[in-house]
């Protein structure tokens, strides 16, 4: 009976403990900022990427509830896989839909994408025109020191 006993208790505390670490609630660090951190207990066979999105995905019914929005303040992963625990922290801020930061937010998440598909697109470009450069040097059209320099110029070029 005894040894019942302390191997029910030693269940309930392990259970406690395991639960409340791995899934520790949305935390008040500012007036309108939180931080909720989770940490994939289940190692190798856990999905850092499935707790992001569920991570994220709390952070916005929380924010729902309360009849407002999250703004992304800061989120950071570390890969779990061999040497830790996965985990994923993110702090956010709520404001009403009628805040300009939660316009601005959307705006800036719009350039960015437009940011890097110019940058993408420059890159097929420059590699290109140096693929055509390199040619002509090959084919004797254009000397080293011309190829050098118009290569210079190329890369040069913002």
């Amino acid at each position: 009976m005894q040894f019942r006993l302390v191997f029910l208790v030693g269940v309930i505390s392990l259970v406690t403990i395991v639960t409340g670490c791995s899934n520790p609630k949305i935390v008040k660090v500012a007036p309108d900022t939180y931080l909720l951190s989770r940490a994939d207990h289940a190692g190798v066979f856990g999905n850092p990427s499935a707790m992001k999105v569920d991570v994220i995905r709390e952070a916005n019914e929380f924010a729902e509830n309360q009849g407002k929005i999250v703004i992304p303040v800061y989120l950071n992963e570390t890969p779990g896989w061999p040497t830790h625990f996965a985990t994923c922290d993110y702090q956010f801020r709520l404001v009403d839909k009628s805040d300009p930061d939660a316009q601005r937010t959307n705006h800036i998440l719009q350039s960015n994408d437009a940011k890097t598909k110019e940058q993408t697109n420059r890159q097929k470009d420059i590699h290109a025109e140096l693929i055509k450069l390199d040619d002509l040097r090959k084919k004797g059209i254009i000397t080293d020191a011309e190829f050098e320099m118009q290569k210079k110029k190329i890369l040069t070029t913002d």
